[in-house]
């Protein structure tokens, strides 16, 4: 087949789709990537093709007022506001978003799309090209279930009824916020007026659209009430190019002391990435540990840093993360999968989205602490997780027995089953 995947987002919501992309090349199917430019050489590389689509929206969220909301927007509702309170700069762009990625699909006309939620228009360009789509997530966030709330949502003890509502208003609220560009770009392209119905689960006639979830069971068991088109495959890992060598000073750190604990948080920095970068230090110090302190595209910085921290840009999870005592990140669900598959106790302090999900989902899988989000994060704090982290021994028991049965999925293998499989591709 030739297939089409469009994502759009940080590198966390592209590169395990970098990896479903090689698997199923692997098998003979030519792959395209769809997603924002700064991303071309990456995927690339990987010996994948790429399809152009602005990089416009990720520069919005890399400024100041991008910052400030990634940093104000823990839930659901905080989300809402900052869609609102950013709608004037960001129309435009998502206009030119669908565009943009529609020129890439007519242009290479696929035989099958595999889209993340957030490039809306995979759809409605699948019905215009009458081929078949399904849904490609990261986290369970939209096949409704009663066994729990969608991400973004408290997780309040009321029963099935509120877990299967937070669901339905997840797809209320997605379907209301890209409504205007979608029934824009139907009217254009001679399609008809959008269905009550149709949705991320379902097309313009009812049908289901299959929905493929890149994380493993058993971080989050597959809910029994969901449907056979949904399924969990287990994570989409990107491993290292067997050629990378650590640089010779990050390799005699590690060397020369005890394992340290890794921080990082991405792309994400918030609006003051100096204060978090101070409180990182602070943090470690006060703790007695020794750190890697990864400043990653979010703007982090430390001019000056104690012995017991070492400062790098990035590395490779999957090589950096087994050599770590534990690790500290903002909750993305490619760097939670990484820590966990390497067998790592973990604190997740996330900003917003799905993080905090991933946060309380560590929490309740006895791998790591109770999450701080980034508005209550102090050093004091900081240093008392690290401390909690590194000394209860249920940490570290739990995290590397989960560890060792990540290690044993191929969530790629599985996902590209579930692709090759004919029921999951109605047309």
């Amino acid at each position: 087949m030739n297939i089409l995947i469009l994502t759009f987002g940080s590198r966390g919501d592209v590169q395990p789709y970098v990896a479903l992309g090689k698997g199923l090349q692997s098998v003979g199917h030519a792959v395209t990537i769809c997603t924002s430019s700064q991303f071309e050489s990456f995927i690339v590389e990987h010996g994948l093709n790429y399809g152009y689509m602005t990089n416009e929206l990720l520069k919005l969220m890399d400024s100041e007022a991008g910052r400030d909301a990634m940093e104000n927007t823990t839930n659901i509702w905080e989300w809402v506001k900052t869609v609102r309170k950013l709608y004037q700069q960001v129309a435009p762009l998502q206009r030119q978003m669908l565009q943009d990625s529609w020129q890439v699909t007519q242009s290479l006309q696929p035989d099958l799309i595999l889209y993340h939620p957030k490039a809306f228009g995979a759809p409605h360009f699948a019905e215009k090209l009458n081929i078949p789509v399904m849904t490609a997530v990261l986290q369970p966030t939209y096949v409704p279930t009663a066994e729990f709330p969608g991400a973004g949502f408290p997780n309040w003890k009321l029963g099935g009824w509120y877990n299967r509502l937070s669901y339905s208003l997840i797809l209320g609220i997605t379907k209301a916020s890209i409504g205007k560009f979608v029934k824009e770009w139907r009217a254009t392209h001679e399609l008809p007026p959008l269905s009550r119905g149709i949705d991320v689960l379902h097309t313009q006639d009812g049908k289901a659209i299959p929905v493929l979830h890149g994380h493993s069971p058993h971080v989050v068991p597959t809910p029994k009430d969901w449907p056979n088109t949904a399924v969990a495959t287990g994570y989409w890992f990107l491993d290292r190019i067997d050629t990378w060598q650590p640089p010779r000073e990050l390799q005699a750190f590690l060397d020369a002391g005890d394992p340290p604990i890794y921080v990082g948080f991405g792309s994400i920095s918030g609006r003051n990435p100096q204060r978090l970068t101070q409180l990182i230090i602070e943090g470690l110090q006060q703790a007695g540990v020794r750190g890697i302190l990864a400043t990653g595209w979010g703007g982090l910085s430390a001019t000056s840093l104690p012995d017991t921290i070492f400062k790098i840009e990035q590395a490779p999870h999957d090589w950096l993360f087994p050599r770590m005592a534990a690790v500290v990140h903002h909750g993305g669900a490619g760097t939670t999968a990484a820590g966990l598959r390497a067998g790592r106790p973990t604190l997740i302090c996330p900003f917003f989205g799905d993080q905090p999900f991933w946060g309380k989902r560590v929490h309740a899988l006895g791998v790591g602490c109770a999450p701080i989000p980034q508005k209550q994060l102090t050093a004091e704090k900081l240093a008392t997780a690290l401390r909690e982290l590194i000394t209860t021994p249920s940490y570290q028991h739990n995290a590397e027995i989960l560890g060792e049965q990540l290690r044993q999925e191929d969530g790629v293998a599985q996902a590209v089953r579930f692709i090759e499989t004919p029921f999951s591709l109605p047309l």
